[in-house]
């Protein structure tokens, strides 16, 4: 999914369930992926079973990496995309995961692949192109309340890239949600991923979201 930006918006989310004959399913999103579930739950809640946030990048609050501002600009993206990919996977990547995780080294550098080699700063670029952020994530506080699905959301007691405020502020936003607080990191499902996945195959099973 990451070399199209387009299928990282709500309208491509829906392409992919209509092109698999999907009724129904559970959405998942991380950091930036859960400002793209919220608006793709808002627009599309009948199609959405339940919806699980980690790391809930969905406030306008939040400072994204200054350089992506750049790549965001026509011309002036193009020239520096290549250097402000760089410096992302090799100073700001770095700094989300926490300096004793050197077993994340390999996954790290697989989620770097994709943006690897001398395209990978426009792949970057195209992604980021997705929307203005500022007025994706000014929308948000507004959707939440209207999110009627059972919602679950992860946050890091140890994540240094979105507040732990973000988590309990959506939930109290968000009618049918609970707050569950991981020992780990940004990286949630990969630093604690037996937590991860045994709260998800209960939620998805059945259990209450409401805490």
């Amino acid at each position: 999914m990451a070399s199209s930006s387009w299928k990282l918006s709500p309208t491509g989310l829906s392409k992919i369930r209509i092109e698999h004959k999907i009724d129904k399913w559970h959405v998942v999103g991380h950091d930036a992926g859960s400002a793209v579930a919220v608006h793709y739950a808002y627009r599309f809640q009948e199609r959405v079973d339940r919806l699980a946030l980690l790391s809930p990048a969905v406030f306008p609050e939040l400072k994204p990496f200054h350089l992506f501002r750049l790549i965001r600009k026509p011309v002036v993206g193009e020239l520096m995309a290549p250097a402000v990919n760089a410096i992302f996977w090799n100073i700001a990547m770095r700094y989300a995961v926490e300096q004793h995780e050197t077993d994340l080294d390999d996954v790290v550098e697989d989620f770097h692949a994709p943006f690897s080699g001398p395209w990978g700063g426009w792949r970057l670029m195209s992604i980021l192109r997705w929307g203005n952020p500022a007025e994706v994530l000014a929308a948000i506080p507004e959707m939440l309340p209207h999110l009627l699905i059972p919602t679950i959301i992860f946050q890091g007691s140890r994540d240094k890239a979105v507040p732990e405020g973000f988590a309990h502020r959506a939930s109290t936003l968000i009618p049918q949600s609970k707050v569950v607080m991981v020992d780990s990191g940004h990286f949630i499902p990969l630093n604690n991923p037996q937590v991860v996945a045994t709260e998800l195959l209960r939620f998805f099973e059945g259990a209450p979201a409401a805490a």
